[in-house]
């Protein structure tokens, strides 16, 4: 079948002929294969224009007055041109998928690190293992739908059951804490007095680690003689103006004024780190001596959108630096 009886087929009325012929074939095939490149999706932009190009240019060869046999090794070339486009869309969606699961699989296991969450318990390493099969739009909504519930079981304030009550921000005002110092709550609104008035400052996550094992091996006073131990340290090692606030019963966030730039600030907050000695906690009525390491994570305030913000980069600056 030649190329005029190729385009003459299957018109819209029935009776036509299978032999009738279009006054230009030629240009009609040239112009079906411009559509359909046209409704190719574009998967990656420097090929889906490569691609287009060279449809394009084996599209205008299609009208020229060339032999049957050389017409159809056109036709042939404009068709390996859609299959090596459709292998290499279909290998990039596939790279693609593989490197968002790997993205997300990293971000969940940062955040249960924050949490202080161990990425082999059941619940979270089942939904690490359930991020393999997302595949489809459904897949990924029932993937969200699952972290969602994981992450807040019995509301948007709740926490997984899995997370060390050391991990736990803390949302008041109030200082009935182990440390004496007022909650969270109330950085939040100190910050966005400073937001509102443009004022320049920092604020600073301190991490006190270990508290974990400290608990499981002296128990929960010693946990809080030795934060309230650290919470006096700073708080006599800090500016006069600068506040500090009980975040959770494992880090303490200041919010300090005065400082040039992050650069003083870091070796400033390096030397107070540098004089954290061992901390004397009582253990069953007996003097014990323990140091519990620190780390910081400082951010300038200017970089804060709103006051709530707080709440995010705690969890994404979740190693800082030891001393």
């Amino acid at each position: 079948m030649n190329l005029r009886q190729m385009t003459g087929m299957g018109g819209a009325n029935a009776a036509e002929k299978e032999s009738a012929e279009l006054p230009n074939p030629e240009r009609v095939l040239t112009l079906v294969v411009e559509g359909t490149a046209l409704g190719v999706p574009e998967v990656d932009v420097e090929t889906y224009k490569e691609f287009r190009a060279n449809v394009a240019r084996l599209a205008l060869r299609l009208p020229d007055r060339l032999p049957e046999e050389e017409k159809l090794a056109q036709v042939r070339l404009v068709l390996r041109e859609f299959e090596n486009y459709r292998k290499h869309s279909e290998a990039e969606v596939r790279d693609r998928t593989t490197e968002w699961r790997a993205a997300v699989s990293f971000l969940f296991r940062e955040l249960l690190s924050s949490l202080g969450i161990d990425a082999s318990a059941p619940n979270p390493s089942a939904l690490i293992h359930r991020l393999a099969t997302v595949t489809t739009a459904q897949n990924a909504r029932e993937f969200h739908d699952g972290l969602e519930s994981f992450l807040h079981p019995a509301g948007a304030d709740s926490a997984p059951a899995e997370a060390s009550q050391f991990r736990t921000a803390d949302h008041s005002t109030e200082n009935l804490n182990a440390s004496g110092l007022r909650g969270g709550g109330s950085a939040i609104e100190h910050v966005k007095r400073l937001l509102e008035s443009g004022t320049n400052a920092f604020v600073v996550l301190f991490r006190l680690s270990c508290l974990n094992m400290i608990n499981q091996r002296f128990g929960p006073e010693a946990v809080e003689d030795c934060l309230m131990a650290v919470s006096a340290f700073l708080t006599e090692s800090l500016h006069s103006d600068d506040a500090i606030y009980h975040w959770s019963d494992s880090s303490l966030l200041a919010i300090l004024l005065g400082r040039a730039n992050d650069q003083i600030l870091t070796a400033e907050l390096e030397r107070i780190a540098m004089q954290n000695r061992e901390t004397t906690v009582n253990i069953g009525g007996r003097a014990t001596m323990l140091r519990i390491p620190i780390t910081f994570d400082l951010t300038p305030i200017e970089r804060l959108k709103s006051a709530d913000d707080l709440y995010k980069i705690t969890l994404l600056t979740s190693s800082g630096r030891t001393r």
